[in-house]
């Protein structure tokens, strides 16, 4: 994107503001994002959304807004500046919806940025896990009263255990023969653990474990702090939809208990890190142990294995696609992306009872 086509784009948003300058936001795998820095604040958040992932964008957009003028609604005891830095603001566009459809079919948002807010991308500190685990509990208690069925699946099946089986084992069936060699190692840990990967979705199939709105990409880096690591905003709400409350629990351990970067190639940096699980999962009840199940309880562990499984399997089935979903930076990339989360689940046995 050229800055000419930046500010075109800016400027079909309902906003009074001149645009100075913008800087790219290169952390996420699939959008691509952009800060807008204005002659005054507030400044921007300008993002193109992948129209290949998510498939309705309007409806999308309205989960998005949902979500956000509820939480606003839920907060009502916040001043109207204190909102402004807990819950996302969109912007509408010109036309009166809240996204903009450029000539090459580009979809965009505007959300209000939340300044003097920093985010994490691996956690260095109990204190990061436990407020990083507030933020989620606080999102799930906040939005408990919220019906899940007024939400758009996005993305149908995206955290449903069966369907990324499918996907992979579709996968494999056209796959390279290189790419399989080098993936051979992985593609036997994936069927030794079928069976067991299972478990939390037969309990949602059953209705044993609740139905409710939830994040589904609660990984550390979709959580805005402050400057002294208060946790002050979940972000990217993309991917809201009804789920169970496992997926968020297991996708934010993934992150916050990872002693690397997702996509680490050197594997002996690759721990599961106890006191930081024992943080987030400390703060998450904090805020949502009275609106939980004792079998939602019991089953958090397994549920962070389970997701860490979900995005080891969703990487290695995009390196048997040949790179088509993810983001690559190199051939190998989600290979090591793969390796990565299947380490992490060998650290995390080797210590926990999972």
């Amino acid at each position: 994107m050229t800055e000419a086509q930046l500010m075109h784009t800016f400027d079909q948003f309902q906003h009074a503001s001149s645009y100075v300058a913008f800087n790219e936001i290169a952390s996420g795998h699939i959008n691509d994002t952009y800060l807008i820095k204005t002659s005054e604040e507030p400044h921007y958040i300008l993002q193109r959304i992948n129209h290949h992932v998510f498939k309705d964008i309007p409806g999308l957009m309205a989960n998005k807004v949902l979500i956000s003028e509820h939480l606003k609604h839920k907060r009502s005891d916040l001043s109207e500046e204190e909102i402004k830095n807990r819950v996302l603001t969109f912007v509408p566009a010109r036309s009166g919806t809240y996204y903009f459809k450029d000539h090459e079919g580009h979809y965009w948002n505007v959300m209000v940025y939340i300044k003097d807010s920093i985010t994490h991308h691996i956690v260095t500190s109990e204190q990061v896990a436990y407020e990083g685990g507030k933020l989620s509990g606080e999102f799930l208690r906040l939005t408990s009263d919220l019906d899940a069925s007024r939400l758009v699946e996005v993305i149908p099946h995206f955290h449903d255990m069966s369907f990324r089986f499918s996907q992979f084992e579709d996968a494999l069936k056209v796959a390279s023969a290189q790419r399989k060699d080098k993936a051979r190692t992985y593609l036997l840990k994936v069927a030794d653990l079928k069976d067991e990967m299972h478990i939390i979705q037969n309990l949602k199939a059953s209705g044993a474990i609740k139905l409710r709105v939830t994040h589904n990409d609660t990984k550390i880096s979709n959580a805005l702090f402050d400057r002294n690591n208060k946790g002050l905003c979940v972000i990217d709400t993309d991917t809201v939809m009804p789920g169970v409350v496992h997926y968020d629990f297991g996708d934010a351990i993934r992150t916050i208990c990872n002693s690397a970067a997702e996509d680490e190639s050197n594997l002996d940096l690759v721990h599961f890190n106890v006191a930081y699980y024992d943080a987030y999962k400390s703060g998450f009840l904090e805020e949502l142990e009275t609106t939980l199940s004792d079998l939602e309880i019991e089953t958090l562990p397994l549920a962070a294995k389970t997701m860490i499984f979900i995005m080891g399997i969703r990487f290695l089935t995009d390196y048997l696609n040949e790179d088509v979903y993810y983001k690559t930076k190199y051939p190998e990339h989600n290979l090591d992306r793969a390796r990565n989360q299947f380490k992490l689940i060998e650290s995390m046995e080797k210590q926990m009872k999972v």
